[in-house]
């Protein structure tokens, strides 16, 4: 819907969510991201070396994490939708932070695999309790552009996260710590102070935000309210945590998003590694802060690509191809950065791949709230996200284990690369299924398949 086209007081409505809420969850998702990522930053950068890890075990200390938060995803968001957002939220963060505060003083390998079992476990529920709040504060219509707004925040941790990185790894001694026990110690402490901040800060609903006016509050509590009414089958009442896990829809959009996770984070572990072996293979030598830079190059168009990409599917109305385009160009280019000439020649094809999976995941999100209300919400995002989860444990354990058979990320590349452009496939599938019952050419088809 044009801007012109609105009612003065939902554009004030959602200026005021997307002004409030959004900036604010969106860092929480910052914290959030940084926090589990921050052994890719310390893994090439002393950490690796001082705990004596190889590839692969460097791989499963990577994806332990999303054993204990697979486990607990959906029981998480179930608590969520009974006790409400803003303490479970709240809870979740200030877990994590004590956890992540840990690794500051992590001396074995087995050590590292326990606090990365226990910070998956900490933060088990975040995510899709993040997506779950902003669905329950904003219209579809208008969710392709609030969650593009949201998600901007992940391809941003790398932009700032990735020097900040490096540069924290650079101050080495302070506190007599090496710089990447330093690194664990500072990405740390803003998700406690966060999270307390969280109790505060949030607001369960519209109705009681007292920084909306009364009209505000009436008119999204009737858009939201009305469109929960809307949703169809056994989703929206009692049954509806049972027909969300019998649902056709939600398991090809968990294995979708499998596939787009899975090359998210084989991005996310390993790209900095990669990076590392630019100094060997083309005879360059990179400070650890230079190394934090490169690593950000992909993620700055990324960010731009993401938002422009959500603003057309919110102009356009959602279509299928905004979802399976990008992955199929991401499947298709992450290979290709393996075989280029030059580090120049390699980040632009590694950048090309970060566009397509940040484009792709935020108008893939506006997808399950179309079709599921209540606690079938939050247990369907949860199984989606749970499935994305598992694809970070296996990217992270498969692309080390194949690395260390093979000597090379040739293979762990192509097997990146042949599951996104299998999620584009399923994401056509289920776009011509839906199409085949309703004739409809946008989001609807997906909806109804």
């Amino acid at each position: 819907m044009d801007a012109t086209q609105q009612s003065p007081v939902e554009r004030s409505a959602i200026r005021k969510v997307a002004v409030r809420l959004v900036p604010f969850v969106a860092l929480m998702f910052f914290i959030n991201y940084l926090d589990r990522t921050a052994i890719s930053f310390a893994g090439p950068n002393g950490m690796n070396d001082d705990l004596g890890l190889t590839a692969a075990q460097y791989g499963f200390a990577s994806g332990v994490f999303f054993i204990g938060y697979i486990l607990l995803e959906v029981p998480s968001n179930i608590a969520l939708h009974r006790f409400g957002a803003r303490k479970w939220l709240a809870r979740i963060m200030v877990s994590w932070g004590v956890v992540s505060l840990l690794f500051t003083w992590v001396d074995s390998v087995g050590g590292l695999y326990t606090l990365r079992l226990l910070l998956g476990i900490a933060e088990a529920g975040f995510f899709p309790g993040a997506i779950l709040f902003l669905s329950l504060w904003v219209p579809a219509r208008h969710r392709s552009k609030i969650l593009a707004l949201f998600y901007l925040a992940q391809p941003l941790t790398t932009v700032i996260g990735a020097p900040l990185a490096g540069a924290l790894i650079e101050q080495h001694g302070v506190f007599g710590l090496e710089g990447w026990r330093f690194m664990f110690l500072c990405v740390s402490v803003p998700a406690i102070v966060v999270g307390i901040a969280t109790w505060f800060y949030l607001s369960d609903r519209p109705a009681d935000a007292k920084w909306l006016t009364q009209a505000e509050k009436d008119w999204l509590t009737a858009e939201l309210e009305g469109e929960a009414k809307n949703k169809t089958g056994a989703t929206s009442h009692k049954g509806g945590i049972m027909a969300a896990l019998r649902s056709g829809r939600v398991w090809t959009l968990a294995l979708i998003y499998f596939g787009f996770i899975y090359g998210l984070y084989a991005l996310a572990f390993f790209l900095p590694t990669i990076i590392s072996g630019f100094e060997e293979g083309f005879g360059t030598t990179f400070t650890v802060l230079e190394k934090g830079l490169i690593t950000a190059i992909p993620y700055v168009p990324a960010a731009i690509v993401l938002y422009l990409w959500s603003r057309d599917a919110t102009r356009r109305g959602l279509q299928t191809w905004h979802i399976a385009l990008p992955a199929l160009v991401g499947g298709v280019s992450v290979p290709i950065a393996l075989f280029m000439g030059s580090p120049a020649a390699t980040i632009v094809v590694i950048t090309i791949t970060a566009c397509a999976i940040f484009a792709a995941l935020p108008n893939f999100w506006t997808v399950p709230a179309q079709f599921l209300t209540g606690a079938a919400a939050a247990v369907g995002i949860a199984l989606i996200n749970t499935f994305g989860n598992i694809a970070g444990f296996a990217a992270g354990y498969v692309t080390g284990f194949l690395n260390d058979a093979t000597g090379s990320y040739v293979v762990p590349m192509f097997v990146v690369g042949g599951l996104m452009v299998l999620s584009a496939v399923l994401m056509v599938a289920l776009a011509k299924r839906g199409r085949a019952q309703t004739g409809d050419l946008d989001e609807r088809a997906v909806t109804k398949a």
